[in-house]
């Protein structure tokens, strides 16, 4: 595939100075997250990611930002606590794209699970009886509500509701629900663009910061780190004092490559499926609805705009094999809906689109999936040349903030380096100013009307934050948007291909845009976007028609996007 315009310029960055303090590998949120505060300490750090950005397990996520309380009864009492702080301070750092999310757990009885509960503790296995009951879940509400905090708090305590009030709020629910609790965790409906926010941040911070996707890891010996472009194949050498492979479940395959065998992780394939469901989003009452399934697995019916997330499996990953979301695991995603709510049947044509990816934990071995832990860890190796490898084995992306300035001190400390000033309180991007009342939103509509229509004004702000206004600068007054879209333009996207690191046509639909996660991709919008970013990207006609083959590919094979693609 031909590199991009964009892509050359940042390639050409990275050769003319080929090395840095600190070069980390992988794209990821936590990869990312660590970028921008080594970025903002002012370490001369470059980052590498083989795919495009938030590609990944970080882009394939149940869209959440919380604190876990099924890993309570792992005993993963500081992961969670750290969790449930992380989730109330994005709450206020990335109000863009983090919004307090409602959740409702229905629930089947009353005292079960209580004696069980002790068992799946000690073994970290499900046990016969796996079904958790009011008590079992009234005792962990409470805990995570305490380490949420009593003073200063942004979300509010859980309530239970007997049977009665439980069906008159969710009147599709089973007819034999006791009890529903609803607590609130927080949604983060763009994680994609969550993560080009932070890295960003890292650029803006420091001048001496570089970064590149599609460009991978291909070995590492006296001359430093060996990298190669994807798009062209071409190779060259960058030394850095320390290595960070946040490579995600890759960790093990990326040391292979650079002949540091380890076997440090145990990743698990984790599968969601859109759908386009009046019948069930209404069912939902604006609501999660999280609960435990017949087979014990914790499992999520999630509303986002006027979509439905189905999520999510937890099935030990075969590294060498793609991971996509099989017929196997629709078929149960489908049962899990019937579990809560009977009456309403859901079919293939209903899914807009499907993913999957492989979480980063540890080696497990005798370990149940469920029950593995979700916290993190440093891993230390020496590499030719006395450069240090660090490895991240673990992390999940509600504590990428936490987790990169943990990481990112480790990284100080090998460079003897003082860490200084924290990202704890530092707003996010277009978090910043960000309008927080409906006064707020107002005034912010009213000023910028003069630029835009309010539909288009909706579009940019929900997609840039605050950052919308670099956008709007960028595209004039007055932009017309494409025939086949009401929410892209050509004079956006020549801001994405001038501006967003695109490397292909699919990045638009599926990480720059939430165009393909909501089945609005058509043959029509494909064409049309290959068009208009041509001459920003430099692809002749021939690589526009094979960008556009290639993106089809992608929607239908990998993502089942098949609906909106076929009414082109």
């Amino acid at each position: 595939m031909a590199a991009t315009a964009s892509h050359r310029s940042e390639l050409a960055a990275l050769r003319a100075r080929p090395g840095a303090k600190v070069l980390i590998v992988g794209g990821g949120i936590n990869g990312v997250a660590t970028f921008r505060y080594l970025a903002m300490q002012g370490v001369d750090v470059a980052l590498v990611e083989r795919g495009d950005y938030c590609q990944g397990a970080s882009g394939a996520s149940s869209h959440m930002i919380h604190g876990g309380i099924r890993y309570l009864e792992n005993g993963e009492f500081r992961l969670v606590h750290e969790s449930v702080q992380e989730r109330n301070r994005l709450l206020e750092i990335a109000p863009h794209y983090v919004k307090p999310l409602r959740t409702t757990i229905p629930i089947f009885s009353t005292f079960s699970g209580i004696l069980s509960a002790p068992m799946r503790f000690l073994t970290h296995r499900s046990s016969t009886t796996t079904e958790r009951g009011a008590v079992l879940i009234k005792a962990g509400l409470v805990l995570y509500d305490v380490f949420a905090g009593a003073v200063g708090r942004n979300t509010p305590w859980h309530k239970f509701r007997g049977a009665k009030a439980s069906l008159a709020q969710l009147p599709l629910l089973r007819g034999d629900v006791k009890y529903t609790a609803t607590y609130f965790d927080a949604s983060v409906h763009n994680p994609e663009r969550l993560t080009l926010d932070v890295l960003r941040d890292g650029l803006e911070a420091n001048p001496h910061a570089r970064a590149s996707n599609y460009v991978s890891l291909a070995g590492f010996g006296v001359d430093g780190a060996r990298l190669r472009d994807e798009l062209t194949g071409e190779e060259f050498d960058f030394d850095a004092d320390v290595l960070v492979n946040a490579t995600g479940a890759w960790v093990d395959l990326t040391n292979e490559a650079i002949g540091t065998a380890s076997n440090f992780m145990g990743g698990t394939k984790g599968s969601h499926i859109v759908l386009d469901h009046l019948g069930l989003l209404e069912a939902c009452g604006g609501r999660e609805i999280f609960f435990e399934h017949s087979d014990g697995r914790i499992v999520l019916i999630y509303p986002l705009g006027d979509r439905v997330l189905v999520g999510t499996t937890d099935i030990d990953a075969d590294m060498g094999v793609p991971a996509r979301c099989t017929d196997a695991e629709v078929a149960y995603f489908f049962d899990l809906v019937r579990h809560v709510f009977p009456s309403i049947e859901v079919r293939e044509e209903d899914i807009v689109y499907r993913f999957s990816g492989v979480r980063p934990l540890p080696r497990h071995d005798d370990t149940a999936p469920g029950f593995v832990s979700r916290d993190y860890r440093i891993e230390r190796t020496a590499l030719p040349g006395g450069t240090t490898e660090l490895s991240l084995v673990g992390g999940k992306w509600t504590t990428f903030r936490a987790l990169g300035e943990t990481l990112g001190k480790k990284v100080l400390a090998e460079l003897g380096v003082a860490p200084g000033p924290t990202t704890r309180n530092l707003p996010i991007g277009g978090g910043r100013n960000y309008p927080g009342t409906p006064a707020a939103l107002e005034a912010w509509f009213a000023a910028r009307a003069p630029l835009a229509g309010r539909r288009r004004l909706e579009v940019l702000l929900e997609r840039y934050g605050t950052r919308a206004d670099t956008v709007l600068e960028f595209i004039g007054p007055d932009d017309p948007t494409l025939p086949a879209s009401d929410e892209l333009s050509a004079a956006e996207l020549a801001y994405l291909g001038t501006h967003e690191h695109l490397g292909s046509l699919a990045d638009v639909f599926i990480r720059r845009t939430s165009l393909a996660f909501r089945g609005l991709v058509t043959g029509e919008l494909l064409e049309q976007v290959a068009e208009a970013l041509a001459s920003v990207l430099g692809w002749d006609q021939g690589q526009a028609a094979a960008q556009v083959a290639e993106c089809r590919r992608v929607l239908t094979e990998d993502h089942g996007a098949r609906p909106a693609l076929s009414n082109a």
